[in-house]
């Protein structure tokens, strides 16, 4: 079995405005060494085989057909 772990996240240039409300939020605290927020969601996949090469073939297909929006989304993908 192989765990496949995806970190999608919008590409630079693209608005985060969830990044900047948190951003803000964090500000109103006095957290004020932060420089910036990007928000991003994370995938974990249970992937039964321990061809990782297979793996990451199935999992690149899957990201690029619906994990990620491409258009504005980049994606990175780590098999444990």
């Amino acid at each position: 079995m192989t765990t496949a772990i995806v970190n999608v996240s919008l590409k630079a240039g693209v608005l985060d405005s969830q990044g900047k409300a948190v951003h803000h939020a964090l500000d109103s605290l006095n957290f004020k060494s932060v420089n910036d927020v990007r928000i991003g969601k994370q995938i974990i996949l249970k992937l039964e085989t321990d061809d990782k090469t297979k793996a990451m073939v199935e999992v690149e297909k899957m990201c690029e057909e619906i994990l990620a929006n491409t258009v504005i989304e980049d994606y990175e993908i780590e098999l444990v």
